[in-house]
C-alpha cells in the first residue's frame, strides 16, 4: 500500500495540490483514507485538514453505491462483465458473516478496521447484497469511516507515541 500510495503522490502531486491528491486518494477503492492520509504525512499536511479531506472523500461514494450498486450488477449481468460481477458480488458476500451477526454495528465494525479489504466501498457493497435500510448502512459506515480515520491519523501523524 505504502509503495502503490507513494508512486501515485509521485505522479499527482506535479500536476494538482496536494490537497486535491489527497482527496483522490480517498475516493479510490482499496486506498481510500488509508492511503489518502499516507499520502497527506508524505506531503506534510497538517493533521486536522488531511483529517477532514480523507473523511470526506472517502463516504462521497458511500451513498451512490449504497443506492446504485444492485442496479448497476442487473445491468452489467446482461453484458460481458458478468464475470467482474460475479467477482465483485462474491467479495460483498464473504464479509456477510462477520457483519450480518451484528448488522448495524457489525458493519461499523468492519468498516473501522483500518486493513486493506475493509472500509467505506466494501462495507458499501456488502450492506447493499444485504439489502440493509439506507439510513442504517449509511450511518454504519460513516461512524466506522470516522473511526478508522481517527485510528489512521493517530498511527501516520504519531499521535499514538505522544499518547503511550
Amino acid at each position: 500500500m505504502e509503495h502503490i500510495v507513494e508512486t501515485l503522490v509521485q505522479l499527482f502531486s506535479q500536476t494538482i495540490p496536494a490537497e486535491l491528491t489527497v482527496f483522490v486518494l480517498s475516493l479510490m477503492p482499496i486506498i481510500e483514507l488509508r492511503g489518502g492520509i499516507l499520502a497527506a504525512k508524505l506531503l506534510d499536511l497538517q493533521m486536522l485538514p488531511a483529517f477532514f479531506i480523507c473523511l470526506v472523500g472517502t463516504l462521497l461514494p458511500t451513498p451512490f453505491i449504497l443506492l446504485f450498486i444492485n442496479k448497476i450488477f442487473s445491468w452489467m449481468r446482461n453484458t460481458r462483465l458478468v464475470k467482474l460481477v460475479d467477482r465483485m458480488e462474491q467479495k460483498g458476500r464473504s464479509k456477510f458473516a462477520k457483519i450480518n451477526q451484528y448488522k448495524t454495528l457489525g458493519l461499523l465494525i468492519f468498516v473501522a478496521i483500518p486493513l486493506p479489504g475493509t472500509g467505506a466501498w466494501t462495507g458499501s457493497l456488502a450492506a447493499a447484497l444485504m439489502k440493509m435500510d439506507f439510513k442504517s448502512a449509511m450511518l454504519s459506515v460513516a461512524g466506522g469511516t470516522l473511526l478508522a480515520d481517527i485510528i489512521m491519523c493517530l498511527v501516520s501523524y504519531g499521535l499514538l507515541g505522544l499518547v503511550l
